[in-house]
């Protein structure tokens, strides 16, 4: 489980393909940056852009993770390298700053417009219409990895179009500074509503 509040951008240096079939995976090497290492370990799982991933090596600046093809078919920003947004699995002692986040991406959102609100940035985004019923104004949703309130919410012919406010902090310290209109990012839907969802649909 993680919390969506991005503990440091990291960069992905270097891609390896796993085999040479056209469905292997592929190894990403990952510079984490300012993200401590200290503790962590062989299978520990860190988000990347908020994919949750297994650690398979430690190197001296960072680590490795295995994805394979089909995480890579569901997911934006693994592919290539690039700044990602990390944040190491939550523990039970530490604070859940943002919302409770499992670390499996939904689905591929489209940045629609991201623009200068006051001090602050609006972002909008259209959402898969099957992710639509999850959207909710004051709800959670995370993007690339990051928690965050949705401020609008507006159903469209393609799907689901909604609006985030982000300030200055959050811009300025997660890979969220880089998107602009046309940009794909990772969506993961608040867990609550997936099972609110779930039960709803039982009693029916």
């Amino acid at each position: 489980m993680f919390t969506g509040i991005v503990a440091a951008v990291g960069k992905i240096t270097s891609i390896q393909p796993l085999g040479n079939q056209a469905d292997a995976g592929v190894r990403l090497h990952i510079d984490a940056g300012p993200l401590p290492m200290g503790d962590v370990v062989l299978g520990d799982s860190i988000a990347l852009n908020g994919a949750c991933m297994t650690v398979v090596n430690k190197t001296p600046n960072g680590f490795e993770v295995d994805v394979s093809r089909e995480s890579l078919k569901r997911t934006v920003g693994l592919d290539a390298p690039g700044e990602v947004n990390l944040e190491k699995a939550l523990t039970l002692s530490e604070r859940l700053g943002g919302h409770l986040v499992s670390g499996h991406v939904d689905g591929i959102g489209t940045v629609r417009s991201f623009t200068p609100v006051g001090e602050s940035m609006e972002l909008v985004i259209e959402a898969p219409r099957e992710l639509a019923r999850y959207l909710a104004y004051k709800g959670s949703i995370v993007v690339n990895g990051v928690s965050l309130t949705v401020n609008r919410v507006a159903d469209t012919a393609g799907g689901c179009e909604f609006s985030i406010n982000l300030i200055p902090h959050t811009v300025e310290v997660t890979t969220l500074k880089h998107l602009a209109a046309g940009t794909s990012v990772n969506l993961e839907i608040d867990l609550i509503a997936r099972y609110v969802e779930r039960m709803l649909s039982l009693k029916n």
